[in-house]
Parts: C-alpha cells; sequence; structure tokens
C-alpha cells in the first residue's frame, strides 16, 4: 500500500512520544466505569453460570476463528471506518446483546469479537499495512492478546509487542490457542457484565465501548512500531525497549 508516504518526515522520537502518551491513555477512565458495573475481575467472572465459565475458552477460540473469517469477508463489501465509528457500532451490539442477559451475550459475542478485530485491521490500515496479508492477520490477532482495561497491569505489559513466531501453516491455530484464554477471561468479564437482563444492555454498551476503544488504540500503537521501524530504518525490538522505557517514566518505575 501507498498511504504512508509521509512517515519519512517524522521525527521518530517524537513519534515515540506520541505512541506512548497514546499507550498510556488506552482504557484510561473507562476502567472506573467497568468498576461501577461490575466490581473486580473475580467477581463479575463468579456471576457466570458454571456451564459459560468451563465452556469460556473454547468459545473464545471459536469466536476468534469465526471473527478472523468474518472480518475478512466484510473488507471485501463494506470500506474501512473511522474508529469513532467501528465504537458506535460495536456499543449498539454490546447493548442489543445485553437486553436478554447471558443467553442474547452470547450471540452477540462472536460478532463483536469479529467488529472488534475488523477495528484493528482498520488501524493496520491506516499505517499503510494490507490487512489481507497473512503477516497483518497474524499482528491483529496478536493485539487481541494485550491485557483488557480491566487487567491488572492495565496494558502496561509490551510482551507481546516483541513475540515472534514463525508464520507456518499451523502458526495461526497455535496463535488463537495461545491468545483464546487470556481473551477468554476479558469477555469473560463483558459476558458477566451483560448478566442481567435490561441491565445488561446499558453494561455491555458501556464495556464494548470501553473494550473496542481500547483494542483500536493498541492497534494504532503495535503497527505505529512497526510502520516507524520500516520508515525510520530502527530495529523493531529497539524501538519497543524506547517505549518500554517511556512506559516506565511515565509510570513512575525503571525499565
Amino acid at each position: 500500500m501507498q498511504d504512508v508516504v509521509l512517515v519519512e518526515k517524522l521525527d521518530p522520537e517524537a513519534e515515540l512520544d506520541r505512541l506512548a502518551q497514546l499507550y498510556g491513555s488506552a482504557g484510561g477512565a473507562g476502567v472506573n466505569l467497568l468498576n461501577k458495573l461490575g466490581g473486580s475481575a473475580e467477581s463479575l467472572l463468579d456471576q457466570l453460570p458454571k456451564p459459560v465459565r468451563e465452556g469460556l475458552t473454547e468459545a473464545t477460540e471459536q469466536a476468534l476463528w469465526l471473527a478472523m473469517h468474518a472480518a475478512e469477508g466484510t473488507r471485501r463489501a463494506v470500506p474501512d471506518q473511522k474508529p469513532w465509528v467501528n465504537t458506535a457500532l460495536t456499543t449498539a451490539m454490546g447493548a442489543a446483546g445485553g437486553l436478554g442477559g447471558v443467553s442474547t451475550a452470547l450471540v452477540e459475542l462472536p460478532a463483536t469479537t469479529a467488529m472488534m478485530l475488523r477495528a484493528i485491521q482498520g488501524a493496520a490500515a491506516r499505517e499503510g499495512f494490507d490487512p489481507k496479508a497473512e503477516n497483518v492477520k497474524f499482528d491483529s490477532i496478536r493485539v487481541l492478546s494485550a491485557a483488557g482495561p480491566l487487567a491488572e497491569d492495565d496494558g502496561a505489559d509490551l510482551g507481546f509487542f516483541s513475540m515472534r513466531l514463525t508464520l507456518t501453516g499451523p502458526t495461526m491455530q497455535r496463535l488463537i490457542a495461545l491468545v483464546a484464554p487470556r481473551l477468554s477471561v476479558v469477555l469473560g468479564q463483558k459476558l458477566a457484565a451483560q448478566s442481567v437482563p435490561l441491565l445488561g444492555a446499558l453494561a455491555g454498551g458501556g464495556t464494548n465501548f470501553i473494550y473496542t476503544r481500547y483494542y483500536q488504540q493498541i492497534a494504532q500503537v503495535h503497527f505505529g512500531l512497526r510502520r516507524l521501524a520500516i520508515d525510520a530504518d530502527i530495529p523493531h525490538d529497539e524501538l519497543v525497549r524506547r517505549l518500554s522505557g517511556r512506559m516506565a517514566l511515565r509510570q513512575g518505575t525503571f525499565p
């Protein structure tokens, strides 16, 4: 793609500052909203029926496969939308899914996952990458391995940025199997917040708003680093190290 002509003029240090600010703001005040809606992650998950809790990882893995194919299919028919449009759509979907409690939320889950993945692919496209490319599909799934807004590290773990897997036939299957358990906790919190009919509509809309915003910002950072590595001819791992140092300074800790 030819969408990144202007990045040659970017100052790498200024761009890293921008990405650090964006990364630090991911989640943001939404964490407080989720806490008001449902309390801690543990109490949220405990609210789910036992069969749902036990099948959550498998359901998440299936949702990821469906989302990957659905996101790819919709790209051929519907152009990428602005981030606020993606957030508005998933918010409406979450509200609709929460109307009937857990049963309707489970039906809505794959569609929301597909929309989040599609939004992540849109962020990749805005940074000049082709969402149809296998390595971009791979990285889009990797973005979903980032901690959700309710995670204790609040997204501060940069480890997933430097994860390396060879792109072979079964690699995507292995990656989804690795991502699913972590993402299932995030989606389990969302399902629990939607578990009360009617009130779940408010919770579902709110959690979808927060998660979609979060993952779009994380995707911007992820693909922004990839773009910067190419255009500034700086090793990706070096950029990750610099970004990690900036995040540590923001949090008052040492890298």
